[in-house]
């Protein structure tokens, strides 16, 4: 579609999903941006179908950097993954992989896999690759975080090096209750 790449969307087309599916007792997983969706779920839904929630690298409770929020990414860094993304989208994704995975930091990821990745990611759409740019750069979950009242667990790595840990996945869960 050409609109709807903000957290607000992607959390109604979780509940709807789950609505129409008619499940319950769900266990919510959200990784890097996708720990937004699945925070905003809960902000916008409630949990009364959720049992469990884990955010795995997560980009909450707030990635970019902002007025009240100084420890968070600097603008500049995601105004320059949008101008990337603009000039050479399939060579920015194939860029991205190499801090992504860590084969900058000696793990060992296939080509198979990076190709695969690259594949994926050039599916969708440029509009809406930079719209989610936008999205998880600009979109403060802190609110969020305070209706979250389901088990969480948190997982995100120190040598983290697209999501610093230090500034969303470790005060996340300080802003969880229990």
């Amino acid at each position: 579609p050409w609109t709807g790449y903000d957290y607000d969307t992607f959390a109604d087309d979780i509940a709807q999903l789950i609505e129409h599916l008619d499940l319950s007792d769900v266990t919510l997983v959200g990784f890097s941006m996708g720990g937004g969706d699945v925070a905003r779920y809960i902000a916008r839904h409630g949990s009364s179908r959720v049992a469990r929630l884990a955010l795995l690298g997560a980009v909450t409770p707030i990635f970019g950097q902002t007025a009240d929020y100084a420890e968070g990414v600097p603008t500049s860094v995601f105004d320059g993954i949008k101008a990337g993304l603009l000039k050479d989208r399939a060579q920015f994704i194939a860029d991205f992989a190499s801090p992504f995975y860590g084969t900058n930091q000696n793990q060992v990821v296939s080509e198979g896999v990076l190709t695969q990745t690259l594949n994926i990611a050039l599916l969708a759409s440029l509009k809406g690759t930079v719209d989610c740019v936008t999205a998880f750069s600009e979109t403060d979950f802190r609110p969020d975080m305070a209706k979250i009242d389901v088990p969480t667990l948190v997982i995100h790595g120190d040598a983290d090096q697209i999501v610093p840990s230090k500034t969303t996945g470790e005060v996340a869960a300080k802003l969880i209750q229990g």
